[in-house]
């Protein structure tokens, strides 16, 4: 079981394939067996590091106060420990958050980016107060209780009625993560900095995805993102919310294959 340590936290991965390599961070409330219907593809021909995030899936426990910052030396601990000097980071939701914010503070660690159902501004006052008096009732009660409501922020309105049970499965899953880790990482999202005015200095070639029907995220998020980065194309997926890779994995495999053939094998953009 691999694992490198940061922080004085084991932090699990598992690589699959050989080529340039691509890092893959997923949403939270999830683990790596998120990405797992775009692996496969993926390691035709690339060699593919799947992270559990802290407080996630087989990694330590988020069991203190911690901001996006801390996850991404989390993962530059993996690809030190894998012996990386850079790497293509895709990333869901937070994934994604941790991947911008990677190709900032450590530009010469990030090749390229690929950035799904995510965000670069600060959270809003409405988000923040709603999920933590979700956190505060999931003390009290219990997670399952939200757990219909958090099944509607993290899959489109497609997916709920067609794939039950999909939804059911990762319900289970969301309800498995500890109030201890839920309740550090929310916190880490809802203090997260903007990153609106430093997008233009991102030289990484950027390729922005985001489920049609992301009520968590919603496109205009993704499509004000791309916007800002230089060097950015957008796909806005049919038929998906917030968990793309899920629900349309057929077409987000698709994007992320020809981006990563675009684009994979140049030399590095940072000092081009």
């Amino acid at each position: 079981m691999p694992t490198a340590s940061h922080d004085g936290r084991d932090i699990y991965y598992e690589c699959t394939g050989t080529g340039p390599v691509v890092v893959l961070l997923h949403s939270f409330l999830c683990d790596g067996e998120m990405w797992n219907q775009q692996l496969t593809a993926l390691a035709e021909k690339y060699r593919v590091i799947n992270v559990d995030l802290r407080g996630h899936g087989k990694s330590g426990a988020a069991d203190t106060p911690l901001d996006i910052y801390a996850m991404v030396e989390d993962v530059i601990a993996v690809l030190d420990h894998e012996q990386v000097a850079s790497a293509t980071w895709a990333g869901l939701s937070i994934g994604g958050m941790i991947a911008l914010r990677a190709a900032l503070t450590r530009p010469d660690r990030v090749r390229g980016l690929i950035l799904l159902d995510t965000h670069a501004g600060t959270e809003t006052r409405f988000k923040i107060v709603k999920y933590k008096a979700m956190v505060a009732i999931a003390k009290v009660l219990g997670i399952s209780p939200l757990l219909p409501t958090v099944a509607k922020l993290m899959f489109g309105k497609q997916t709920l009625e067609t794939q039950p049970g999909l939804v059911e499965y990762w319900k289970k899953k969301f309800a498995a993560m500890s109030l201890v880790s839920i309740e550090n990482v929310a916190n880490a999202l809802c203090a997260r900095d903007s990153l609106n005015s430093r997008l233009s200095s991102i030289n990484q070639p950027a390729l922005v995805l985001v489920g049609h029907e992301d009520i968590s995220l919603p496109p205009a998020c993704s499509e004000a993102l791309a916007a800002r980065l230089p060097r950015a194309q957008i796909n806005i997926i049919p038929r998906a919310g917030h968990l793309s890779t899920l629900e349309q994995p057929q077409a987000i495999n698709r994007a992320m294959l020809d981006y990563l053939a675009a684009y994979a094998q140049q030399e590095d953009p940072v000092s081009a």
